[in-house]
């Protein structure tokens, strides 16, 4: 599934989130509301409104900022194959930053076709990894160029079998730039799949990558002992969905993990109709991409749309009819 419809618009505070519509084989429509009355009751200030009916959707919103954005759960890892099985399996040291299995990869093939045969890979300005080696090997799969020749003058932005990946170097030329933060990992601590390599053995293998964001070199977010809670996973979630918005892109890719996408999406969804958090929040199957329209509440009706009028040109008084009539008679 690489793509998601929901039929609601729905109200957070300081930031709107709307659902994209990209219609796939795999599409689903839900009826949350019975009215438009009934979606405004549920709402706690001026909301966006998508009403589907027959495949009419009018989208009613005051003047806003917004972003486009599409989220990725990277594709199928080593740990996933037991982990799956048995929750247990996380826990075992031999899956420390866990690589992509020969299944992962095709799903990354098969995403790839698919933002590219879509135009979409056409309207990312940025795409955001977490630096994991299973999310970077994704992002790069799918958004990144066709395959690197050493003629070329540019830096690859995998190498040659990076990460036991089995697969020939890909270039940086023609795909949107690619960066990883920090902020956007999976679950911290406990877990050695979760736990990332030095940025300096990153770099070696993903030279056109830009980590410039990230401080440490060294892991020094990940214990071995202490597990990060839900409530915190959500907070660093909103906290990077506030983050996106001091960045001047338009339409970001973010490759990222199951648990940080439910926990952040969870976290949007509270305070509203059930079904919307459900929605929202389901689990992400590994390679699945979902699109979004995030508005931002705090600037709405700050920024003028270039094809607004501000009318009364010229200005002056309205004069009735008749009046205008008997002055023009007056000038003749």
């Amino acid at each position: 599934m690489y793509a998601t419809i929901t039929t609601t618009t729905f109200w957070i505070p300081q930031l709107f989130l709307l659902p994209l519509l990209i219609p796939d084989s795999h599409s689903h429509f839900l009826h949350l509301h019975e009215s438009k009355e009934e979606l405004h009751n549920t709402c706690a200030a001026p909301f966006s409104l998508l009403i589907m009916d027959n495949g009419v959707c009018p989208s009613l919103f005051p003047l806003h900022r917004s972003k486009t954005i599409h989220l990725v759960r990277h594709a199928q890892g080593i740990h996933n194959v037991e982990g799956d099985k048995n929750y247990k399996a996380y826990m075992s040291p031999e899956y420390f930053d866990a690589h992509l299995t020969q299944l992962g990869w095709q799903q990354v093939d098969n995403l790839r076709k698919h933002v590219h045969s879509s135009g979409l890979v056409k309207n990312i300005d940025l795409v955001i990894t977490s630096p994991l080696l299973r999310t970077i090997q994704t992002a790069v799969g799918v958004f990144g160029g066709e395959a690197y020749s050493d003629k070329m003058d540019n830096l690859p932005l995998m190498v040659t079998n990076a990460g036991n990946s089995d697969r020939t170097a890909i270039s940086s030329l023609d795909c949107p730039p690619i960066v990883a933060v920090e902020i956007c990992r999976e679950h911290l601590g406990v877990h050695p799949c979760d736990k990332r390599r030095s940025i300096s053995e990153y770099q070696s293998l993903f030279p056109a990558v830009d980590f410039s964001l990230i401080e440490s070199d060294d892991d020094v977010l990940w214990k071995a002992d202490v597990r990060e809670t839900k409530d915190e996973v959500a907070a660093r979630g909103m906290n990077f969905m506030n983050w996106l918005f001091t960045r001047k892109e338009k339409e970001i890719a973010i490759v990222t993990h199951n648990g940080f996408l439910f926990h952040t999406l969870a976290a949007f969804g509270n305070g509203f109709h059930p079904l919307v958090k459900k929605e929202i929040s389901r689990r992400f199957a590994n390679c699945e991409l979902r699109s979004m329209v995030i508005l931002d509440r705090g600037m709405v009706g700050s920024h003028c749309s270039s094809t607004n009028f501000p009318g009364k040109i010229p200005s002056g008084l309205d004069s009735p009819s008749h009046v205008a009539a008997d002055s023009k008679k007056q000038e003749e």
